[in-house]
């Protein structure tokens, strides 16, 4: 029986060894090489001391090191942590520092880069550099060691994994906060196996499929593309695109059956033709990380007429919540769908108890997917994180769910709605961003004097960042863009800045959200 992550391979391995399982340019991989690659990485990091639980961060582009990494650390015993390779040295050492990381998998260029915030990483022990140029590294690290991805696999000693059972941690998504700093959503092996089983089912994956990989596995929605394949024997096609149409070709030259993909590039890939080799061979599509606009779902739906459509809901800290099955989309075309299979999604009211049918509500997600809450950080995880509503009383023990911070309604047929956030997150691109985050990395340019970030309603990202700022001279809106760019990933920067001479207060004294959001509604859309 599968329980562990890696296992998904590994079982694969003994049904059908060569099988296709991983594809990038033109490297291919049956699952008994991919599975040699993965034990051989798992060697190399425990020859290393990795110890349980230890955190070893991916810090790549896509290629197959990244997956050899992955489940090499989770077939070690460790954790793996997979950083955005869009996140700038600062919140890169962020993530490096808050989660203790023994290791870190990158390359020499990326390197180069993070040299000056690695001293400050005082757990960081080893890097291992995938391109194997380990001479053209100019700056010494100190007490952390430089080795070759070759010398780990080739000179690491036989021994064994670390003992695992399926509710020890595997894995450590890093996901915004609203009050700026990245949370860790710490993910266990039975998460991810429990969601990979669940989409299996609703999307009726089989081995002869074969899945694009072209979001971020930083992502949870991305990572889960590696093990819902992996989980059916089906193989992934690894890729980062530049432009919306080299994902048509992509699809058009491997002959994928699934894409998963967020509004914005649905968005631009709805306005392309697709060729007839892609139409012929996808099968499904998902979209998750935000509403899909009516407009863009009835442009592919026409352009893709033998492809069914997945709107699905999800939360990193549950992973995927909802769907909406494909023949459900005419007559809900509004609606988040219902639970994915082994779950349970909840409409409450701040007392717990159920909101009746058309009554906005927080949902609520319990089940195997709920993760073990936020890494070293107590106070957010008890936000987040409280006992399941309505427990039976004679269960001494409660039951942990997910409280998601969303609005939402659930109509007489149990179909979900979404209303809205509690919280102040701006969802752009498919990505969550902290305002918070924004906020300080344009304070620090010192340019101005007050600063708040919005999401404004955008009609392709979902939502646009809208910063508005006082400032007792002249505004250089150029300056701090140009700062941004530098301090911040490209979905972080800000698409426009507005200056005001003085932001309103609400009577606890902080600037109101609410009202600026309401004055600024229509700037993305003008009339």
């Amino acid at each position: 029986m599968t329980e562990l992550i890696h296992q998904l391979v590994e079982q694969q391995t003994n049904y059908a060894p060569n099988a296709p399982a991983l594809f990038h340019k033109k490297q291919a991989f049956t699952y008994s090489e991919l599975s040699s690659h993965i034990s051989a990485a798992a060697i190399g990091f425990i020859s290393l001391g990795l110890k349980p639980s230890e955190r070893i961060a991916i810090y790549l582009p896509k290629i197959p090191e990244i997956i050899f990494s992955i489940f090499g650390a989770a077939k070690a015993g460790g954790v793996f942590v997979p950083i955005n390779p869009l996140l700038k040295p600062n919140q890169v050492k962020y993530i490096l520092q808050d989660c203790n990381v023994r290791i870190l998998v990158t390359s020499s260029d990326r390197l180069k880069l993070l040299n000056d915030i690695l001293t400050d990483c005082h757990d960081l022990k080893t890097v291992i550099l995938v391109d194997n140029k380990k001479d053209s590294v100019e700056k010494a690290l100190h007490a952390i060691e430089i080795i070759n991805w070759n010398h780990l696999i080739e000179n690491s000693s036989d021994c064994k994994s670390h003992y695992r059972i399926d509710s020890d941690m595997a894995a450590i998504l890093y996901t915004s906060g609203s009050t700026g700093s990245p949370k860790g959503v710490v993910l266990s092996h039975r998460n991810m196996v429990a969601g990979a089983k669940s989409v299996v089912e609703y999307l009726e994956n089989k081995p002869e499929d074969k899945l694009l990989a072209a979001l971020p596995f930083s992502f949870d929605y991305g990572l889960s593309q590696l093990t819902t394949a992996f989980s059916v024997g089906a193989s992934v096609v690894l890729m980062d695109y530049l432009l919306p149409r080299d994902v048509i070709r992509a699809v058009a030259r491997h002959q994928i059956t699934g894409l998963a993909a967020v509004p914005p590039l649905w968005n631009q890939l709805a306005q392309l033709e697709w060729p007839s080799e892609a139409i012929e061979s996808l099968r499904y599509m998902t979209n998750s990380g935000g509403a899909m606009p009516k407009a863009t779902l009835a442009s592919l739906r026409t352009a893709l007429p033998n492809s069914q459509f997945y709107l699905m809901y999800g939360l990193t800290e549950a992973f995927r919540s909802t769907y909406l099955p494909p023949d459900e989309i005419d007559n809900r075309p509004d609606s988040m769908g219902k639970a994915i299979p082994n779950a349970e999604v909840m409409v409450v009211r701040e007392d717990g108890s159920f909101c009746s049918p058309g009554e906005p509500g927080e949902l609520v997600h319990r089940g195997a997917l709920v993760a073990m809450g936020y890494w070293n950080d107590p106070a957010k995880t008890a936000e987040r994180f409280k006992p399941t509503p309505r427990q039976n009383n004679a269960l001494t023990i409660p039951e942990i769910a997910v409280w998601s911070g969303d609005t939402i309604k659930m109509d007489a047929d149990g179909f979900l709605y979404f209303v809205g956030r509690k919280d102040d997150m701006i969802k752009t691109s498919g990505y969550r961003v902290s305002p918070t985050e924004v906020e300080e990395a344009i304070y620090s340019s010192k340019l101005v004097s007050e600063v708040v970030a919005l999401g404004i309603p955008h009609p392709t990202l979902g939502q646009g960042i809208l910063v508005i700022t006082t400032t007792n001279g002249h505004l250089d809106g150029d300056a701090i863009i140009n700062h941004c760019k530098k301090e911040l990933p490209n979905f972080m920067v800000p698409h426009a800045i507005e200056k005001a001479d003085s932001l309103p207060r609400n009577p606890n004294g902080k600037i109101d959200r609410k009202l600026l959001s309401s004055q600024y509604q229509d700037i993305f859309n003008p009339s």
